[in-house]
């Protein structure tokens, strides 16, 4: 999926690092004109956001999108609560793991594709202090092999 996203315009950097990625999906989102606009320059912020299904629909609750500065009576809440647009067995198959597995969903990242703003969602579980402690020694220990050879081939 990832070799087939267009230009990403912004990431959620704290999403690795506070959950385990279970499974990926991608949605689309409901926008007015002058958010997409807002998308494209780019002033997008997708920290503390996180989806959810209600009756039957997803929704992306806390992103935040910066007004269009050229926009006039057509900008929106920045923080609305906006609708994903996903297929109704995806939403099906979601609305069980999340209730059965404890699983969340969060978005991981939000691209343009064809023009179109689409999101990458991830169904996540949440990590333990521990297991961000292990992941930490895991980078670190990485880092340093990485160090070692380039070391040893010069």
């Amino acid at each position: 999926m990832s070799a087939q996203k267009g230009k990403v315009i912004a990431r959620n950097k704290k999403a690795t690092h506070e959950y385990h990625i279970e499974d990926t999906y991608e949605a689309g989102l409901v926008l007015t004109g002058t958010e997409i606009k807002s998308i494209r320059q780019g002033r997008v912020n997708l920290q503390d956001s996180y989806a959810r299904i209600d009756r039957g629909e997803a929704f992306i609750v806390g992103m935040h999108i910066s007004p269009f500065e050229q926009g006039n009576r057509h900008n929106v809440d920045s923080t609305r609560t906006r609708k994903l647009l996903l297929h109704k067995k995806e939403i099906s198959k979601l609305i069980g793991l999340t209730k059965q597995q404890g699983l969340t969903l969060i978005p991981l990242d939000l691209h343009l594709k064809n023009g179109f703003a689409k999101m990458s969602l991830a169904l996540a579980k949440g990590k333990k202090l521990y297991d961000k402690r292990q992941s930490a020694a895991k980078r670190d220990a990485d880092r340093m092999i990485e160090r070692r050879i380039k070391e040893q081939n010069r």
